[in-house]
């Protein structure tokens, strides 16, 4: 029998998974329509929602999967509000990017002193 720790963690990922099948099926929503509109916008909502709502949200502690799950939350909040699709698609990317900048910053680290590295070898 499966223990309760590898149980959660399992349920863990599947909401992780499915926050960021919503966020990158949104985002390349917004990105390749030509004509966007608000109607189209909510469809599209609508749809990712179904998948969402078939994961349990669970409590994430981590900075940028909770930054995900705000984003998430924003964009589903959108679909209620009267605000025009264009200023939404703005916010949305303009978020998400943040997102990926700030995944990215902590892959990436840049060497302090690259150039002394190469020093050895003159």
């Amino acid at each position: 029998m499966a223990s309760q720790k590898a149980i959660d963690n399992a349920m863990r990922l599947r909401y992780i998974r499915a926050l960021e099948r919503f966020h990158k099926g949104i985002v390349s929503y917004l990105s390749t329509t030509s004509n966007i509109s608000k109607e189209g916008y909510d469809k599209k909502i609508e749809n990712s929602l179904k998948v969402l709502q078939r994961v349990d949200e669970i409590s994430l502690y981590k900075g940028e999967l909770q930054d995900l799950q705000k984003l998430v939350k924003k964009i589903i909040s959108y679909k209620e509000s009267d605000k025009d699709i264009v200023d939404i698609k703005e916010e949305i990317l303009y978020e998400s990017n943040q997102l990926e900048k700030s995944k990215n910053a902590r892959r990436y680290k840049k060497d302090k002193h690259s150039s002394s590295k190469f020093e050895e070898w003159e």
